[in-house]
């Protein structure tokens, strides 16, 4: 499958009852794997409700947030998309987000930790690591300890801001160095 140049990388939090409270996503090149443009979503009035991440909501260095109702974001979204000619998804654990975002299903969605936690794609995967016999690790497998395994930045902390973590899974892309069409067999939802 050969995508356009651009991919985005999407990353929802949720309330306590489980609703989509906000939404970040950049796009990038397919090439170079850099943004080239992003969004922050915060979903109305669901994000007034709480959930475990409500602290990390409004943090400074976001460009613009964009305040409104489910159904305005996800339309303000899905144009968006298509103005950069996207039609790849990709998120770390990605089935959560595509359960949570089904208005957006009609994209190819990848999961970006079928490549990141797996010792045959990740290099960075120490040799001692306990992996399944499927390569996959057994355990710190989640976006801050492989994002800490691949940049060797041991200080990193996931800021549970769903901007910044769509960015940071940008990052892990970019890390990883595989073709977009790698992710290919990382494809989920058919």
């Amino acid at each position: 499958m050969k995508d356009t140049n651009n991919f985005a990388v999407i990353d929802t939090e949720t309330t306590w009852g489980d609703e989509v409270m906000s939404i970040g996503i950049v796009i990038a090149d397919a090439d170079t794997k850099k943004e080239i443009d992003a969004k922050y979503f915060l979903i109305d009035p669901e994000y007034k409700h709480g959930g475990m991440y409500s602290g990390a909501l409004r943090m400074p260095g976001i460009k613009e947030t964009i305040t409104d109702t489910r159904e305005n974001a996800l339309s303000m979204i899905d144009g968006w998309l298509k103005e950069h000619k996207v039609n790849r998804l990709l998120a770390y654990n990605a089935s959560f987000d595509r359960n949570h975002l089904p208005e957006l299903r009609a994209y190819t969605w990848c999961d970006i930790m079928r490549l990141a936690a797996y010792r045959q794609y990740n290099t960075k995967i120490p040799a001692d690591a306990e992996c399944f016999g499927t390569g996959r690790l057994k355990r710190g497998y989640g976006v801050e300890p492989i994002l800490r395994m691949l940049s060797g930045d041991d200080k990193y902390q996931e800021t549970h801001n769903a901007y910044y973590d769509a960015m940071d899974e940008l990052n892990i892309v970019w890390l990883l160095g595989y073709d977009i069409e790698a992710y290919d067999k990382a494809v989920i939802g058919r």
